[in-house]
């Protein structure tokens, strides 16, 4: 990356202000050990899910609700988020952030339990928007049922699909990394699906479903 590159990279990641209902949602993060999204990659999460139009969305890994009030922010006031994780505790601070954040309870959905055993039981092409930010080493099965959660038109989100920047590095065969390769490469190869990589955060792949 060249050093002009770097430097538009470094201000559009610092660019968005992160507000006191938000730092609240981080500082919960901290607390409890969860790696939650960048400012900028909630910003464009924002804009994704307004550019939408989505009045259904789902994400698979809940955290402690800072990428779901970027999601909800973004959303219509009628739109649902389903926000699922397998720990109780991250979901009872995503809800106290949905809370704290204005959001009516019927705004959202809480469901508690491994996103392998979930998924299944949601319905096929159901939802607009999917966004996964969770254990990678399930990422291609969440890619796999996101795709037939999707309506025509819908869209996949996955964070950290650069792996920590790992991904652009041949000689690099960590586990993760490994993975996210596989699954941008399934993604691309996919003729439903219509995609693009971003680098913003730790990498950003869009996907929409023909």
């Amino acid at each position: 990356m060249s050093a002009d590159k770097s430097n538009s990279w470094s201000y559009t990641e610092g660019l968005p202000v992160e507000d006191e209902i938000l730092l609240r949602a981080r500082e919960r993060s901290h607390e409890l050990g969860v790696s939650a999204i960048g400012a900028a990659t909630g910003a464009l999460l924002s804009v994704l899910a307004a550019s939408s139009k989505a009045q259904t969305a789902v994400e698979i890994g809940a955290g402690t609700g800072v990428s779901g009030i970027y999601l909800l922010r973004g959303l219509s006031p009628q739109a649902v988020l389903t926000s699922i994780d397998g720990d109780i505790e991250h979901l009872k601070a995503a809800r106290e952030s949905f809370v704290e954040a204005g959001f009516p309870a019927n705004r959202t959905r809480t469901i508690s339990g491994r996103a392998s055993d979930v998924l299944p039981r949601l319905t096929d092409a159901a939802y607009d928007l999917v966004f996964i930010n969770a254990d990678k080493a399930a990422y291609p099965l969440y890619v796999e049922q996101a795709v037939r959660l999707l309506k025509s038109g819908g869209l996949l989100v996955i964070n950290d699909a650069l792996d920590q920047d790992r991904v652009a590095e041949p000689a690099v065969r960590e586990p993760s990394t490994v993975v996210l390769r596989q699954v941008g490469k399934t993604i691309r190869e996919n003729e439903d699906l219509v995609s693009s990589l971003v680098p913003t955060g730790a990498g950003i792949l869009l996907a929409v479903k023909r």
